[in-house]
């Protein structure tokens, strides 16, 4: 019993991930496990049995949360654009524009996914839509079916580290930083990601350049004007949809929610021009929409029942003590927390990892004198693995979904490996050159109170004549 009493906190955490290794729900699990442990605690007297009144405030912080209301916006948003055409519209005419050279339609996929990513935040929309619209044409022409698959699946993930990504407003309410900060952090890891998969597809077209084909001269239908106007056509209403999410945020026009809902407006809108907006679109939308945002509530109202339990057993104070206790300071608390992130990753989406881990780790951060975007930028680049890597990669169950039966689950899965080796290396290029992240946020200007120097010029006065 004195065993369990003082270790309260270690056996809390080892009974979460045994719940989720089981495979039960994990927004029941995490409440059942801190109820458990919350009843054991007030047993051996760590908890007084009011101190679980508090959930009543928690669960009230969470519906009154005006910051979560951008999740169903960008979520429906993504529904929609998924099925508008527009994708195939861009795919469409940037493959044209690159077909001449090997590995063209490779460089298209990257491309139009990040523009696809900055415009749904989604990851199921974007792998969805690139696998449905761009995996029959790559293997007709000759593309191999294992580098078919990795690509379509990385371009999809990247959504998840391309602003108005949905895990980094999770990340921003969970670090009690800015989603506007957020953003404008996660630019440059961005930009890096993009031109590490560009950089990989040349590589493939240097060495194994058979995987990696031209396009052949008669698929090449577009030329000169017409082309450059194909891509005008399909970039120009993209590129207007993200000034409308992203710009307002980054003006300071509109708080994410807000910006969430106009990009709800642009999107049905494009595909009201595009003339594929019908009634079963919406209600596919919405349903969507409703599924996911159900599961995110219902996750967070779990994990903030064992957060609460496992603060009131002095789970924080073990938590803190473990991580700051790691030989390299700042270094080697980020890479022990990325290594264990990687690896939980193969077990837990991403929803469930906010939730869950990222607020065990904030004390100890902060006590590190870690900057919270840098650190939530960087774990948002580390769970973007939790879709790519096999066997539980969400991306590869969707390609698995789409893809001809005569396509091998092992060649999916093959085919993801070395995407998750660029993304690995993404987060190594982040801990090592922070300012990848921090260049790119306005800072304002910085004073040190210690050195002001106030000079009051004192004026002239008559002499006092008190007679």
């Amino acid at each position: 019993m004195s065993f369990i009493r003082d270790n309260m906190a270690p056996l809390m955490f080892v009974g979460m991930i045994l719940f989720m290794l089981i495979g039960y729900p994990a927004a029941f699990s995490l409440a059942a496990t801190g109820l458990f442990f919350g009843f054991i605690g007030i047993e051996f007297g760590l908890i007084r049995p009011d101190f679980l009144g508090n959930l009543t405030y928690q669960l009230f912080g969470i519906i009154s949360n005006d910051l979560l209301l951008a999740i169903p916006f960008f979520t429906f948003m993504g529904a929609i654009l998924e099925r508008c055409g527009l994708a195939e519209d861009l795919l469409d005419s940037i493959g044209q524009l690159f077909g001449p050279v090997r590995g063209g339609l490779s460089y298209a996929v990257i491309f139009v996914g990040a523009i696809l990513g900055a415009i749904t935040g989604t990851v199921a929309a974007s792998v969805i839509a690139m696998g449905v619209i761009s995996m029959t044409p790559m293997l007709r022409y000759g593309y191999s079916t294992r580098h078919t698959m990795g690509v379509i699946a990385a371009s999809g993930t990247i959504t998840q580290l391309i602003p108005p990504s949905l895990v980094l407003v999770v990340l921003a309410d969970q670090l009690g930083k800015s989603v506007g900060d957020m953003y404008a952090g996660a630019i440059g890891p961005s930009i890096i990601q993009v031109a590490l998969f560009c950089i990989w597809v040349l590589i493939v077209s240097f060495v194994w350049p058979n995987d990696v084909p031209a396009l052949p001269r008669e698929a090449r239908t577009l030329h000169g004007w017409a082309l450059w106007k194909k891509c005008l056509r399909g970039i120009i209403p993209s590129l207007g949809l993200i000034f409308l999410v992203l710009g307002t945020i980054f003006m300071g026009l509109a708080t994410p929610t807000e910006a969430g809902a106009m990009g709800v407006v642009g999107a049905i809108a494009l595909a009201a021009f595009s003339r594929t907006l019908t009634w079963p679109l919406l209600y596919q939308g919405m349903a969507t929409t409703m599924r996911i945002t159900a599961m995110v509530v219902f996750i967070l109202i779990g994990a903030r029942v064992f957060s609460l339990v496992f603060q009131g057993v002095g789970g924080k104070v073990w938590i803190e003590e473990l991580l700051t206790a790691l030989p390299g300071g700042q270094v080697g608390f980020l890479v022990f927390v990325n290594a264990f992130i990687f690896i939980v990753a193969f077990f837990l989406d991403f929803f469930e990892i906010a939730f869950i881990i990222i607020p065990l780790l904030v004390p100890a951060a902060v006590k590190l004198d870690i900057d919270l975007i840098w650190f939530g930028v960087l774990i948002c680049a580390n769970i973007q693995t939790s879709f790519m890597h096999p066997p539980f990669g969400f991306a590869l169950f969707y390609l698995r979904g789409i893809a001809p039966k005569s396509i091998k689950t092992s060649e999916i899965y093959w085919g993801a490996i070395p995407w998750v080796f660029l993304q690995v290396i993404l987060v190594a290029i982040v801990i090592i050159w922070p300012r990848s992240v921090t260049y790119w946020i306005d800072r304002g200007t910085s004073v040190d109170p210690s050195k002001i120097d106030i000079q009051i010029e004192q004026p002239d006065l008559p002499p006092l004549n008190l007679k």
